[in-house]
């Protein structure tokens, strides 16, 4: 798939750049495949087989001059996963029958929903495995029903939730203020096996530079959902933008939907960034970590409780223990080993840490998925 930076062009100019593609696709072995087109943001995306990227790029530079800004490989499973399809729309009648051109406007702006079960250390190693395999049924059906019944489409399921395709922003918040609202009574009426699901809903485009389909708006969510631990949705300023909440009165509980501004999201962005890069190091304190992010110790601390509720050193501890689960999960090692590795200098305090964070020493845990 590639991307054009297009400001300016019409309708009719891309289909007649798409027809132009079709005519000479023969010469450089490609099948030129379909176009997503926003006129408003001047952006086109074409789907196109083809031997290599070079061959892209010769291909559009005969037919129209239109050097595409970007092409990355992609699976069409997953292109018609998140966009809805993998070939053209049906033409469509014209009133003029010298017009032979298939014009049309289909946007691949979409909103990514990513969801978070938390609490899964809790869930695989308290529970039995009829309750665990409940709670794991209840958490996918609901969220599955929902989408279908919102018009999103499923992408991918990963080890904590799913990550989902909509096209429409109103539908993707409806979605998750149905599944909060589900989860909630599920909760109600099981009060000793507490469901906790983070939302992140962010929006964007399918190429942006990266090498990956719809990268940047995915990882944009999973980060979202990484900044609260409870039941919240939490919304990507773009999402907010093309959401007003003011109008829009499906929200009951305010403290239930975090949304971010501009800059939150960009602090958020260094934050991961450097966190990321440095949190196995041992050695990296919180005047380091300040430095990186590039703020003052108490400037750190203060953005960070305010957009996570945590401070610099309680954060970079909750990253690394994240990790150690992932490890333990994946049997990467003994228990001195996986502290070691997550950047604690001292098994006996990495045992403290987990067992104060999950409620479940990390041997328990690890005996509890082997």
């Amino acid at each position: 798939m590639d991307r054009h930076d297009i400001p300016g062009l019409t309708a009719e100019d891309v289909a007649e750049g798409h027809k132009q593609d079709m005519k000479i696709q023969h010469k450089y072995n490609c099948n030129v495949m379909t176009y997503w087109f926003d006129e408003k943001r001047g952006t086109a995306f074409c789907l196109i087989e083809a031997p290599d990227k070079k061959s892209v790029k010769h291909l559009h530079s005969e037919a129209h001059g239109l050097v595409p800004f970007h092409v990355v490989k992609v699976d069409t499973l997953l292109v018609e996963a998140f966009l809805g399809r993998i070939e053209d729309p049906p033409i469509e009648i014209s009133k003029n029958p010298n017009v032979k051109l298939n014009i049309f406007m289909d946007s691949a702006f979409r909103t990514i929903m990513v969801t978070e079960l938390k609490d899964t250390v809790f869930i695989k190693s308290k529970l039995d495995n009829k309750k665990s395999s409940e709670i794991i049924k209840t958490h996918n059906d609901i969220i599955q029903n929902s989408v279908v019944k919102f018009k999103g489409t499923l992408v991918k399921e990963t080890a904590e939730g799913f990550i989902v395709s909509f096209k429409s922003v109103p539908d993707s918040v409806k979605s998750a203020l149905d599944i909060q609202k589900k989860i909630k009574l599920f909760n109600s009426q099981k009060p000793k096996t507490k469901v906790k699901v983070a939302i992140g809903l962010t929006a964007g485009e399918p190429v942006t530079g990266k090498n990956d389909l719809f990268g940047d708006v995915v990882n944009s969510a999973k980060r979202l959902c990484y900044i609260t631990d409870s039941n919240q949705i939490v919304l990507s300023s773009t999402v907010t933008e093309h959401y007003d909440m003011k109008i829009n009165t499906e929200i009951a509980d305010k403290n239930s939907i975090k949304t971010l501004f501009p800059m939150d999201e960009e602090f958020l962005n260094r934050l991961m960034n450097v966190t990321e890069k440095i949190w196995n190091q041992t050695l990296f304190n919180v005047n380091d970590f300040g430095k990186e992010v590039g703020l003052s110790k108490s400037q750190l601390y203060r953005k960070l409780i305010s957009l996570t509720g945590h401070s610099p050193s309680e954060f970079i501890r909750d990253f690394r223990l994240r990790k150690a689960v992932q490890l333990i999960d994946n049997h990467k090692g003994n228990i001195s080993q996986v502290a070691f590795e997550t950047g604690f200098n001292n098994p006996s305090y990495f045992t403290q840490c987990f067992n104060k964070k999950f409620g479940i020493l990390p041997s328990e845990y690890e005996a509890s998925v082997s």
